[in-house]
């Protein structure tokens, strides 16, 4: 399944996208919540399995298929052509650090440019979705915990996460985490550790990466945060960016208004976004 948010900004409601149609949730069953941590421990994601409804055309805002997630956690360096380019050292465990939900943003809605920072970048990255709550979850078990995948640019404002020192406001601006197009579930991709990661500014290809890169697995990762950290449904876990972000390049190549980001992981999607 592919699941969607879709409406204005405030309003969406839960969706289903079915080759280019959109499957109303809500018109099928009006008590349905929206997509975030109740929807899993109700057991919604097993109910909508049963629809059969193909949807229909709709021209309407796809939202980020969350709602207002527990918490977001990311990953840096976690693919070793990266963590070439950006001079660090090969961690040695997973190296972790936070997103704030207000970052989130729908699969099309702009980037907007913050005021503190001026050298924004893009991360592509492939998104887990937490299905269930777990703590200290072995790695053998952590796909049972796993509701599905998704589509997160990981957008970063160096300036400021260099002389902060830490990563979490450059990382935390508002539209700095666009998601989507869809949460796909697990049995929809065939192998989550061989999915391609592109993306392109304006066009041009500037990150073109591989799950399989991958320093820590999913798995592990899983298994690493779960340890005295508790993962509720709903809970996003962002798993690192391929080689390629502007910032290291020479010289940097940076976002700027009216730039186009797309970012596209293969058997998800492609979100698209314009910096403003």
């Amino acid at each position: 399944m592919r699941l969607i948010r879709f409406g204005a900004v405030g309003q969406e409601k839960p969706g289903l996208w079915q080759a280019g149609k959109i499957v109303d949730l809500r018109a099928i069953f009006p008590k349905i919540p929206d997509i975030s941590e109740r929807f899993f421990e109700d057991g919604w994601l097993q109910r909508i399995e049963e629809v059969e409804d193909p949807g229909q055309k709709m021209d309407v805002r796809l939202g980020c298929p969350l709602s207002r997630p527990s918490k977001i956690i990311c990953l840096g360096l976690n693919y070793l052509d990266h963590r070439k380019e950006s001079g660090f050292e090969k961690p040695q465990k997973p190296l972790l650090f936070c997103k704030t939900p207000n970052a989130l943003a729908g699969p099309f809605d702009p980037i907007l440019l913050p005021q503190s920072c001026d050298q924004i970048d893009w991360e592509v990255e492939l998104a887990v979705v937490i299905g269930q709550a777990g703590k200290r979850i072995p790695a053998r078990e952590a796909l049972n915990y796993v509701a599905g995948f998704s589509v997160l640019n990981d957008v970063s404002g160096r300036q400021v996460q260099f002389s902060d020192s830490q990563w979490f406001r450059g990382k935390s601006f508002d539209t700095f985490a666009p998601m989507g197009p869809a949460l796909v579930t697990v049995d929809e991709i065939e192998n989550f550790q061989n999915l391609k990661l592109t993306t392109r500014v304006n066009g041009e290809i500037m990150q073109d990466g591989n799950s399989a890169d991958m320093i820590f697995d999913i798995p592990t990762i899983i298994a690493f945060i779960s340890q005295d950290i508790t993962l509720w449904p709903g809970d996003i876990i962002s798993t690192g960016t391929p080689s390629g972000v502007g910032i290291f390049r020479d010289p940097p190549v940076l976002l700027k208004a009216g730039d186009v980001v797309e970012c596209q992981v293969e058997n998800i999607g492609t979100i698209r976004n314009t910096v403003k």
